[in-house]
């Protein structure tokens, strides 16, 4: 398995002062007569509106109005170092979210006043030396958690329930980077499957049916060698939200299905990883991706003498020979749009090529390859092509 993914963080805007921005979006020239916490305000409108050069000024500002004011210049050092990683420029705002740090030592500040665990969570993320030093940023975010959820303890109102929820799903995915460190990073110290087992074990403890936990959950049963019950993590993953709507909250993320796809083809369930990965090419497709895992998951079910049932109209011709044809398809657009998009996946591009090669010896040239030379490719390619034009031949 790569490097583990920190739980990513989302953008989402403090109870501050109204917005002052001017007719048609434009900042107002009135900066200094501003609030920080107005400046702040329309920080965060513009680095979520993709105006970061923008954030960055009105974010500087309100820092310097709180200059000497102690802890009334965190919203502002947490913003800076959110605007900083937007702009790449990775070692700022590691220096901002450190000044942070040295304001809030254990996270203890709410997060209304700019405290928190989040920026302990950046500094994770965010860690040069990783592994252990990783491990100790993402603990200190946890005990901060921990510590607010303590404090939420016991209350029902609605806007405390809504925070518990947030507070326990950061949590769930912070205990998860931590295992997926120990899994890779630290793989090599005496303890790290038990810690494995009791972050992992915490982690479904505080949200059961959260997705991403569950996948984390198979990746360390797969190590485990516990094949069956990475399935059944997995497909208790899926089933939370395959019958959903794209644009619902509880469908994970884009990067963390693909993950899901390549961990259903390491357990051996290629159909439930196909299923997958066709919502995910409906949702953009435009991803090399998920278009290479499309087809190497064809081939993988053509080694098994196997094919979805979508593509075995034909009866005259093998389950085999219906999946290679799917599967050169899902890779020939994927190596078009790895051209297209300059994607940097060296060995992407190297085993999508080796696949295609190996099943036009097996199965022939594709015939469309002569008739696409010259041609500019649209972006588009219809998997479906070889049944209509076998229709066609029939009629």
């Amino acid at each position: 398995m790569g490097k583990p993914r920190p739980p990513q963080k989302k953008k989402t805007s403090k109870p501050r002062a109204k917005s002052v921005l001017g007719p048609g979006g434009s900042v107002s020239t009135q900066k200094m007569s501003q609030t920080p916490s107005e400046l702040l305000d329309q920080a965060t409108i513009l680095l979520q509106t993709g105006r970061v050069d923008e954030a960055l000024g009105n974010a500087q500002q309100a820092l310097e109005l709180t200059a000497g004011s102690g802890n009334a210049q965190l919203p502002s050092l947490n913003l800076l170092g959110e605007i900083n990683v937007e702009l790449g420029e990775i070692d700022t705002a590691r220096q901002y979210f450190l000044q942070a740090v040295q304001l809030d030592l254990d996270g203890s500040i709410s997060e209304s006043e700019g405290g928190g665990a989040e920026k302990f969570m950046w500094l994770a993320q965010l860690s040069d030396a990783g592994g252990s030093d990783s491990v100790q940023w993402f603990e200190k975010g946890v005990a901060s958690l921990r510590q607010s959820l303590q404090a939420l303890e016991g209350k029902t109102g609605t806007l405390e329930v809504t925070e518990i929820t947030e507070k326990k799903a950061k949590l769930a995915n912070a205990l998860c980077a931590v295992s997926e460190i120990y899994m890779t990073d630290l793989s090599w110290e005496e303890d790290a499957e038990a810690r494995c087992e009791a972050l992992i074990t915490e982690a479904i403890t505080v949200t059961p049916e959260a997705p991403e936990v569950l996948q984390t959950l198979a990746s360390i049963r797969i190590s485990q060698l516990r094949t069956e019950d990475a399935q059944a993590a997995l497909k208790k993953s899926v089933g939370l939200w395959k019958d959903l709507a794209p644009e619902d909250a509880k469908v994970p993320d884009f990067p963390v299905r693909i993950s899901l796809a390549r961990l259903l083809m390491e357990v051996t369930l290629e159909l439930e990883a196909l299923e997958v990965l066709e919502r995910l090419i409906l949702e953009d497709d435009q991803s090399v991706e998920a278009w290479y895992l499309g087809g190497w998951c064809l081939y993988l079910l053509a080694e098994k003498q196997e094919a979805p049932k979508s593509i075995q109209d034909d009866e005259a011709e093998s389950p085999r020979h219906a999946s290679l044809v799917a599967s050169r398809e899902w890779l020939k657009q994927s190596l078009k749009l790895y051209d297209l998009l300059q994607y940097e996946d060296d060995r992407l591009r190297d085993h999508a090529l080796e696949l295609v090669q190996g099943m036009n010896q097996e199965i022939g040239e594709d015939m469309d390859d002569s008739d696409e030379e010259g041609e500019e490719w649209d972006g588009e390619l219809d998997i479906e092509s070889d049944e209509e034009d076998q229709e066609m031949a029939d009629s």
